[in-house]
């Protein structure tokens, strides 16, 4: 079956129709102004459609991407020091809404999108909601119609499967506003722009998910967004190392966790719960003198985060 954008073609179901809560659609965005119109357009045509739409410029300003902002009747604000967690903190920070949804600048939603993603919200524990992101003319059946999926600190092997992709990824998730305030919930040492590219709405969710709040995956809630390789082979395995660094001495609770998680990969062993973003699992495949280099260099990779801390 070929997978459509559409639930159902034209309405939600009837239980995806009364979400009451308010949502802000925040689109990051870098001297990419080509992709953020077509980003733009494809909101303005969401039904329902969001409280309120803000651009993230992350830059020191620039006039074309304001223009499209102001064209599309967003709200466009800048984040000068760059970096895509920085650019994701700033709109929390902006919001009005007790939701804030997120798109990349290159995302295209389904037109129905936001309903999907905002009906678990009207659960008060429910702090994060994904959905399934596709690549361009990629196909798939009966996956949307799939159940909504739950995961909570209750849940075994909760830590792994949030850390490493079992929710998805950020340019199809929403937050609940009031569980981010008072902190910085994006890692600002992650994500593009930061010294470890990436895995920065991964740390997020374990966050969350920490305080004890849950969250949900929705396939029905599809966006439509190319896979960009921005770095190399080489370079993912060193990141994939320093992120598993960075959760093995900055979460002590959870370091056997993560010890028999890398152990079970490096012994080709499949994980126990249903991934749902591209793996960080390079390394798995990569022979010993890749491992060990990038063992090397994911820890000066780390060092060097560490100095961000307090900044």
């Amino acid at each position: 079956m070929q997978k459509t954008a559409n639930y159902n073609g034209e309405t939600l179901p009837r239980e995806y129709q009364h979400s009451t809560v308010t949502a802000t659609v925040v689109v990051c965005t870098r001297s990419r102004p080509a992709s953020l119109r077509q980003c733009l357009q494809s909101i303005a045509c969401l039904e329902p459609g969001p409280d309120e739409v803000i651009v993230v410029d992350n830059t020191a300003g620039d006039k074309a991407t304001e223009s499209l902002a102001l064209e599309f009747l967003a709200r466009y604000t800048i984040e000068p020091i760059p970096g895509l967690s920085r650019a994701r903190n700033r709109g929390i920070v902006e919001s009005k809404s007790e939701i804030v949804a997120y798109l990349d600048d290159d995302a295209v939603p389904d037109k129905h999108w936001l309903g999907y993603l905002l009906a678990p919200f009207a659960a008060p524990s429910i702090a994060v909601v994904t959905g399934e992101t596709i690549l361009p003319g990629s196909s798939a059946g009966d996956d949307i119609r799939e159940p909504i999926r739950f995961l909570s600190n209750k849940d075994c092997h909760w830590f792994e499967a949030a850390a490493y992709g079992t929710l998805g990824i950020g340019t199809n998730m929403a937050l609940r506003r009031a569980a981010c305030l008072g902190r910085k919930v994006f890692d600002e040492r992650l994500g593009r722009g930061a010294p470890l590219h990436g895995m920065e709405e991964h740390h997020a969710f374990v966050r969350l998910l920490s305080l004890s709040y849950c969250a949900a995956h929705v396939p029905a809630a599809i966006v439509v967004h190319p896979f960009i390789r921005r770095i190399s082979i080489e370079e993912e395995v060193s990141h994939a190392i320093a992120y598993w660094l960075l959760l093995f001495l900055e979460s002590p609770g959870h370091r056997l966790d993560l010890i028999s998680f890398l152990c079970r990969r490096l012994g080709h062993k499949p994980v126990t719960w249903q991934r749902n973003s591209p793996p960080l699992g390079l390394i798995v495949t990569s022979g010993w003198r890749v491992r060990i280099k990038a063992v090397l260099s994911g820890a000066l990779l780390y060092i060097r985060t560490k100095e961000l801390i307090g900044r």
